[in-house]
């Protein structure tokens, strides 16, 4: 026996009852439905919440949080973890060494852990703690500028232009 012979039992995968297809395959003319009434018309009920025309759970009860739109998820390295990489720690040095994955806005560096070695570190953002961690054993911490938006272009344009 092996995976790729393998095969569900006879019965388990039953083909969909097609609804509406003639009197003779039992579910014609009104196709399961009934003769009147709400359920029986097209477009109605199939929508998730719905409680008769009560108001719905989801109506009832108040809004509350705020999501911000413009907020950076930053992926988080410790101090620490860069003990054994050497010479630049970018973005990507990080990746390769499976430290971030890399799906996310940046990196940030913590300050947790020690370091021994030297190292010049790229990253998004850092905290006042590791910034001093990388700087005692001799590296340095140089900080990558947050990409521009279409947005934040047009702003800076837009102010120039008042400027003038």
């Amino acid at each position: 026996m092996s995976l790729s012979k393998l095969k569900a039992p006879k019965g388990a995968n039953r083909e969909r009852t097609r609804v509406g297809r003639g009197q003779a395959s039992g579910l014609g003319k009104t196709a399961g439905r009934g003769g009147k009434g709400q359920k029986a018309r097209s477009g109605n009920m199939h929508f998730e919440g719905f409680e008769g025309g009560q108001m719905p759970l989801q109506r009832r009860l108040p809004k509350f949080g705020f999501k911000n739109v413009f907020r950076r998820d930053l992926e988080e390295v410790k101090v620490g973890d860069l003990e054994g990489l050497s010479g630049l720690v970018d973005p990507a040095a990080l990746k390769s060494a499976g430290l971030v994955r890399g799906n996310r806005d940046g990196v940030v560096l913590l300050g947790g852990g020690e370091l021994t070695s030297a190292v010049t570190v790229k990253v998004h953002r850092a905290t006042a703690g590791a910034r001093a961690a990388v700087e005692k054993a001799g590296g340095k911490v140089e900080l990558i500028p947050a990409p521009v938006t279409m947005y934040e272009k047009a702003k800076a344009a837009k102010r120039a232009q008042a400027k003038k």
